[in-house]
């Protein structure tokens, strides 16, 4: 099984790619990266040479972005999550929004899903 854990330089590649128009130049940092976010089926290439991510790279970047918002959660009073995110994690029963409709609070289940992600990248 390969190792699918990702650096921190190649989510910023994932990130960028997200945001990259067709016929945009790749930037270096995700020409960098290329062959083993390929190798791992995170991105894939047109035939034109564009690159864009895959179904799997879509979902590893959101459960990333889900993760980041969980711990900005835990850590500040209020902060702004993506619609998807606030969504998922709100069906997970990981956060609840605050009564005042400001913000979100991290609920115990949440708290151990940290728990439990840190405990595992350690």
């Amino acid at each position: 099984m390969k190792d699918e854990s990702l650096s921190k330089d190649e989510y910023e590649a994932l990130e960028q790619i997200i945001k990259l128009k067709r016929g945009d130049r790749p930037s270096a940092c995700i020409a960098r990266n290329t062959k083993r976010l390929s190798g791992i089926k995170f991105i894939s290439f047109a035939k034109d040479g564009h690159v864009s991510l895959t179904e799997k790279g879509e979902q590893n970047l959101f459960l990333k972005h889900c993760i980041d918002g969980l711990r900005a959660v835990s850590t500040q009073s209020v902060v702004a999550l993506s619609n998807g995110v606030v969504t998922f994690l709100g069906k997970k029963g990981h956060i609840t929004v605050r009564e005042n409709g400001e913000g979100f609070d991290i609920t115990q289940r949440g708290r151990e899903s940290l728990a439990d992600i840190d405990a595992n990248t350690r």
